[in-house]
């Protein structure tokens, strides 16, 4: 949110640097982020002056220029080529002397420099309206008053306007500062009550103190058997009756008529003020609601008021697909749940977000229908989101904005319409207001404020606290105090927000440090997720991995998986047409980091990201978190001395096999998987569940992510995976004392036969003796019969008690090939 500083002057007298006000704002939780200075025009013609033509002769060398002698003031006259046609003696103009940098757009900017000119030298230049930045025109140079003083700095002559400008990180409770004068009232409350500074707001006055308004009440619409809430006017032009069919979308609304306007631009003070925290004027009347809107925080709207059919304003809402041509010009397809301002024969606004093409104000606008209306928050909020449409008064609503205000917001822009427009105002305000509200009753006491504070604030500080925000102490019995929270506080209910309010004036600066500290033991789980998170990301970056964190909104056309498929949760409101869904795989974020880095030369990755997944099961929702491992390219870059391997399937098993070690899980079945999104894989099953599914990507998903060099995926169930966390204990055995045993076993295996199978049956059968088992030859080929393949595999013997015997291994490698050869059909080759 941006502040203007010389805004804000209009409503405290204030003499601060404002480096100060910065620091007192941000100690009252409106945290400034940076102060930066703005002027009127860019640059505030800082080193140009006003300059006299005394003397104007041809270039000797070039046509088209001229020679001058310029007067600027300082006692000795400066030398200036020119081409401007317009340059004579006796011209009064802008002179940019030597040294001054000129703004031609906020975006350009050049120095004025001594030059030579076709071999004449010049000292400055004399200045046309664009390249100041004040207007277009590059005709020749400015021609100003022949009364103006010679050496007037330009700045002064063009009244350049400077101002600071706060940026403010407001939070979203605080709607009561989303204005200019809420941040005048939080400042005016920190100055006179913790800094001393007399200070109150002075709000605008306006010319419409005393004007009639026709409410539900003065209008006798108060009989309980009417179908909605209605006020009709008997006399004056424009609208006459303003209906609200769906009074919780839109519990006020107050209008009145303004006639004989003249749409044409802003005075510079009002473009100025709008220019500063960064809005583009448009018209009188569009600029008016605007600045109305930051000084007030309540957004308006001005209605061509020839073009509202039957004089008539209906606040409801229309039917589901009705279509809906807004201001820009585009066709929008409305939901049954989209509040309507409508007019006799059809919709002129989506109430509280974006006006209609044929209802807004143009130029040849002559009167106008000027609403302030209070609208719910969350149908706002929904309409905006659902119509991808981000406006300043959808924003404004969507904080709360004061429903007791829209009268005097009214009453305050109406004035400067007839002001600055010429209007004058030609029927009574309407204010349709079934359900006032009076604001939020809280009860508390100083002694508990205090208790709560942890300080000893002054009763009579927290009383001046209270009321300088608005706050009224309706009762007071001893220590205890009966408040009254208007309604511009919306987030302001409890008396926990009561203190938040004292201690952001009086400053959490001020509270004293206690002497002591008080606590309890508290005990941690068993197993702590963040600790394991911290075992797994040291595990994997000391192996090379880099930790990634992606969206986990994806694009729902990723995910190829059928079954997945129906899981997703879709997206009702999706800020882009892509991403649209909950991720249902960790796969196709991280396939969208590697396909970025791909195409920024970096090709060779180890990538992890620890994250959930979201999916649908029938009515429930249910979330999943998975550590995702992704392997591409090589595992070291080419040099002079060896050449680096690319990745492959057994360096990714290598790493899921050390992740599962290092959290105790050494007992899990394996099976070979081939579906989408692998061209092969292998599952990992424990106790029923998937504890893991890791292969090679399809190829034909990485063309859609144009990733030409193969990836190597791993899915493991972070879940289940701290539940075996709990018999996670580390253990210490002595090195063994006697010599461990290797045999060799060459084999022919049928070819689709995996090496898995035969190393549960040898774990299953030397138990007590078997260390490992390690597949190093594979062979296929044609001395060797069809659908067969050779295995050569290694087996480790070792007993800690004693040295084995030849008898000890050759009995246990028995049984082995025994259980081999009638279990899995293998025969040992001798």
């Amino acid at each position: 949110m941006k502040i203007s500083y010389n805004w804000l002057k209009s409503y405290l007298d204030l003499n601060l640097v404002p480096a100060d006000v910065a620091e007192i704002l941000t100690n009252t939780g409106l945290e400034v982020e940076s102060v930066e200075a703005w002027e009127s025009v860019p640059g505030g013609l800082e080193g140009v002056v006003i300059g006299e033509i005394v003397a104007c002769e041809k270039h000797p060398d070039a046509d088209k220029l001229n020679v001058t002698k310029v007067d600027v003031g300082t006692g000795e006259l400066l030398q200036i080529v020119c081409g401007a046609p317009n340059a004579r003696v006796g011209l009064k103009s802008p002179v940019a002397l030597v040294g001054a940098t000129l703004h031609p757009s906020s975006s350009e900017k050049f120095q004025i420099k001594k030059a030579k000119i076709r071999g004449v030298e010049s000292f400055g230049m004399i200045c046309a309206d664009d390249e100041l930045g004040l207007g277009t025109s590059h005709a020749g140079i400015m021609e100003l008053d022949p009364a103006t003083k010679v050496g007037t700095p330009a700045a002064e002559y063009f009244k350049v306007e400077k101002d600071q400008v706060f940026e403010i990180g407001l939070t979203p409770n605080r709607s009561d500062a989303y204005s200019h004068i809420g941040v005048a009232r939080d400042l005016a409350a920190a100055l006179s009550t913790v800094y001393k500074i007399d200070a109150s707001i002075q709000k605008p006055k306006t010319n419409l103190e005393n004007a009639k308004i026709t409410s539900l009440k003065s209008a006798n619409q108060l009989d309980l058997c009417a179908p909605v809430p209605c006020v009709k006017l008997d006399r004056g032009t424009g609208v006459k009756e303003v209906l609200i069919e769906d009074t919780a979308a839109c519990p006020r609304y107050s209008g009145v008529n303004i006639s004989g306007v003249k749409i044409g631009d802003s005075p510079a003070w009002l473009q100025n003020r709008l220019r500063a925290i960064g809005l583009r004027p448009i018209n009188n009347v569009v600029d008016i609601t605007n600045y109305v809107l930051h000084e007030y925080g309540q957004p308006l709207h001005a209605f061509d008021a020839d073009r509202i059919k039957g004089g008539k304003i209906v606040v409801k809402k229309l039917a589901d697909g009705t279509i809906f041509k807004a201001l820009d010009g585009t066709d929008r397809k409305l939901s049954s749940d989209d509040l309507m301002i409508c007019d006799a024969e059809g919709g002129v606004c989506i109430a509280g977000v974006f006006g209609g093409l044929e209802s807004g104000v143009s130029g040849t606008t002559t009167n106008i229908f000027l609403e302030s209306a209070h609208f719910d928050s969350t149908s706002v909020r929904k309409t905006a989101a659902r119509h991808n449409l981000r406006t300043d008064a959808a924003m404004h609503f969507e904080k709360i904005t004061d429903i007791n205000a829209t009268v005097e917001v009214l009453k305050r822009a109406a004035s400067l319409i007839c002001e600055i427009c010429g209007g004058h105002v030609v029927s009574d305000i309407i204010d349709v207001y079934p359900a006032p509200v009076r604001g939020y009753e809280v009860t508390t006491t100083i002694t508990r404020l205090n208790k709560l504070a942890g300080a000893d604030i002054p009763a009579a500080t927290i009383k001046n606290i209270l009321t300088k925000l608005g706050i009224s102490i309706e009762k007071e019995d001893g220590d205890s105090l009966s408040l009254l929270v208007p309604t511009f506080k919306a987030d302001v209910k409890r008396e926990a927000d009561i203190l938040e309010e004292v201690l952001r004036i009086y400053g959490y600066n001020n509270i004293p440090m206690p002497k002591t500290l008080q606590s309890s033991l508290s005990f941690s789980p068993k197993v702590d997720p963040v600790k394991l998170e911290n075992i797994a990301a040291a595990l994997l970056t000391g192996t090379g991995f880099s930790e990634i964190s992606t969206n986990s909104i994806s694009q729902s056309k990723f995910e190829q998986d059928d079954a997945l498929r129906r899981q997703q949760i879709l997206l009702l409101n999706s800020q882009t047409a892509e991403l649209d869904s909950l991720r249902t795989s960790m796969l196709y974020s991280g396939l969208e980091v590697i396909a970025h880095n791909q195409n920024r030369k970096s090709g060779d990755l180890r990538l992890y990201e620890i994250g959930k997944t979201y999916h649908r099961q029938g009515d429930h929702f249910t979330q999943q978190q998975h550590l995702a491992l992704f392997l591409t390219g090589q595992d070291v870059a080419d040099n002079w001395l060896s050449k680096g391997h690319k990745y492959d399937f057994y360096h990714l098993q290598s790493y899921v096999s050390n992740v599962l070690t290092r959290f105790g899980v050494r007992e899990y079945s394996a099976n070979v998987i081939e579906s989408s999104p692998f061209a092969f894989a292998s599952r990992l099953s424990l106790e029923g569940q998937v504890l893991a599914t890791y292969g090679q990507v399809d190829r034909n998903i990485l063309k859609n992510f144009d990733i030409k060099q193969d990836v190597f995926f791993a899915d493991i169930n972070w879940d289940l995976l701290l539940q075996q966390s709990h018999h996670l204990h580390v253990q210490f055995r002595h090195l063994p004392k006697f010599p461990a045993v290797r045999r060799d076993l060459a084999m022919l295996v049928s070819t689709d036969l995996r090496f898995e199978q035969i190393e549960q049956i040898a774990k299953a059968e030397g138990r007590k003796l078997l260390r490992e088992v390690s597949l190093f030859d594979v062979y296929k080929g044609d001395k060797i019969e069809a659908g067969k393949k050779s295995y050569a595999v290694s087996f480790t013997f070792l007993d800690p008690e004693k040295t084995l015997t030849d008898a000890d291994i050759d009995k246990t490698m028995g049984k082995l090939m025994k259980k081999l050869e009638s279990e899995l059909g293998v025969v040992i080759r001798k």
